[in-house]
C-alpha cells in the first residue's frame, strides 16, 4: 500500500508518541482504509530507524543507468550545436549504447529531466522569402493599424478529402498471447482506404464583422483565373461580403489566379479597398487567419464522425461551418497584427512556436 509523507506523520506521531499498535492505528482512522501489513511496515521501520524515510543508497542498484551512460545518452538524445536534427530517435540510442528501450527513456526522464516537445508542419522559407516577408509585414502594420483590422476579409480555399487523416501510433489491435496473429481475422489488422480518395474544394471569407457563406468548387473543376473572378470572387464571395459593409478591405493569398492580371483589375474595380499580390507576404499561411486557426478548428469537427462518400463530407462541412462560433473568427483576427510584429521580430522566419 502507497502511503503519502502526511499518512506516515500521523502514523509516526500515534506510534511515538502514544506507543499505538498498527491494529488500533488502523481502527482509529477507518476513512483512510489502511491495511493492518501496510501500517505494520511503516512501524517495524520506525521502531528500526527512527524514521520511515528510505536510507541512502538502498534499493536495487543501478546496473545500467551510470554516468557513462547517461552522458551518452545526453549527447545523443539533444541536437549538437549548430546542427539542427542532428539528434537521435530513442531507439536508436538504445542499439547504440546496447541498453534497453526502457533505461533509455527513465534516463531522458529522471535523470537528464528531459520534456517532449512536438514538431509541427511549417511553410519552407528561403532566405529571398525571409525577406520579403519582414518588409511586407512592416507595410502592413504601418497601413492597417488596430481599428481598421476588423474591416479586414480574410479568404481562402481548402481542399478536403472524404479519407481524413489518421495517427497510426495510436491504431493498434491487442489480443491475448495465445492467439497468433494469421489467426486472426483481417478486418481487424487491416486499415484500407481507398488509392484516390474523393475530395472537395472549398472556398470562404472571415472577418471580424461576420463571415461568408461556404462555397464548394464543383467536382473536376480547375481554379483558374476566369473562374475564380467570374464565380468565386462576382457570384459568390462579394456579393456576401458587401450583405456586412459597404466598405471593407479585401485580401487573398499569391495563388497563380489571385496575382493574374485580370485579377487585380476587377478587384481595383469592385472592390472599396484590397491588399495587392505585392503587399501580401509570400508562402505566409502563418498570417492569414483562414489558415492558422479556421481550417484547422474546421478540419478537426468534421474529423470527429468518419465519411465514407463524398455527399457525406460536404454535408459534415456545412454543418460544421453553420455551427462555427463567430468567437473563434474574432480571436484569429485579433491575433493578425501581433503575428505580423512576431514576423518581423523573426527576421521573416518562422514564429508560431514563440507565441
Amino acid at each position: 500500500m502507497v502511503f503519502s509523507e502526511e499518512d506516515k506523520n500521523l502514523i509516526k506521531f500515534y506510534r511515538i508518541n502514544r506507543n499505538l499498535g498498527a491494529r488500533k492505528i488502523v481502527k482509529l482512522f477507518p476513512e483512510k482504509h489502511w491495511t493492518l501489513s501496510g501500517v505494520a511496515y511503516v512501524i517495524d521501520k520506525i521502531d528500526k530507524t527512527g524514521s520511515f524515510a528510505r536510507r541512502i543508497g538502498s534499493g536495487r542498484p543501478r546496473s545500467v543507468r551510470t554516468p557513462a551512460i547517461v552522458d551518452k545518452v545526453e549527447e545523443l538524445i539533444l541536437s549538437q550545436e549548430n546542427e539542427p536534427k542532428s539528434h537521435r530517435s530513442q531507439r536508436q540510442i538504445a542499439r547504440e549504447t546496447r541498453v534497453s528501450r526502457t533505461s533509455v527513456q527513465l534516463i531522458i526522464k529522471n535523470d537528464l529531466q528531459l520534456k517532449c516537445l512536438k514538431r509541427s508542419k511549417a511553410q519552407e522559407l528561403t532566405t529571398v522569402n525571409k525577406q520579403v516577408r519582414v518588409k511586407r509585414c512592416r507595410e502592413l502594420l504601418k497601413r492597417f493599424p488596430a481599428e481598421t483590422v476588423n474591416f479586414i476579409w480574410f479568404t481562402d480555399e481548402k481542399l478536403f478529402t472524404v479519407s481524413a487523416p489518421s495517427n497510426t501510433q495510436n491504431d493498434r489491435v491487442y489480443t491475448r498471447r495465445d492467439v497468433r496473429k494469421k489467426d486472426i481475422h483481417p478486418d481487424r489488422l487491416l486499415r484500407t482506404r481507398s488509392t484516390f480518395s474523393q475530395s472537395v474544394m472549398v472556398s470562404v471569407g472571415v472577418s471580424a464583422l461576420g463571415r461568408t457563406n461556404l462555397y464548394f468548387v464543383e467536382p473536376g473543376v480547375k481554379i483558374t483565373g476566369e473562374y475564380y473572378r467570374d464565380v468565386l470572387l462576382m457570384r459568390y464571395l462579394l456579393p456576401d461580403i458587401r450583405k456586412y459593409s459597404e466598405y471593407f478591405t479585401f485580401q487573398q493569398d499569391g495563388a497563380p489566379s489571385h496575382r493574374a492580371h485580370a485579377t487585380v483589375q476587377l478587384l481595383e474595380r469592385e472592390t472599396p479597398d484590397y491588399i495587392p499580390p505585392t503587399l501580401w507576404p509570400p508562402n505566409s499561411p502563418d498570417l492569414n487567419p483562414v489558415d492558422y486557426k479556421i481550417w484547422g478548428v474546421l478540419q478537426e469537427r468534421v474529423d470527429r464522425e468518419k465519411v465514407t462518400n463524398i455527399d457525406e463530407l460536404r454535408k459534415r462541412i456545412e454543418e460544421e461551418w453553420d455551427k462555427l462560433d463567430q468567437r473563434v473568427i474574432d480571436d484569429a483576427v485579433k491575433q493578425w497584427r501581433l503575428r505580423l510584429r512576431a514576423c518581423v521580430a523573426a527576421g521573416g522566419g518562422h514564429f508560431e512556436y514563440k507565441l
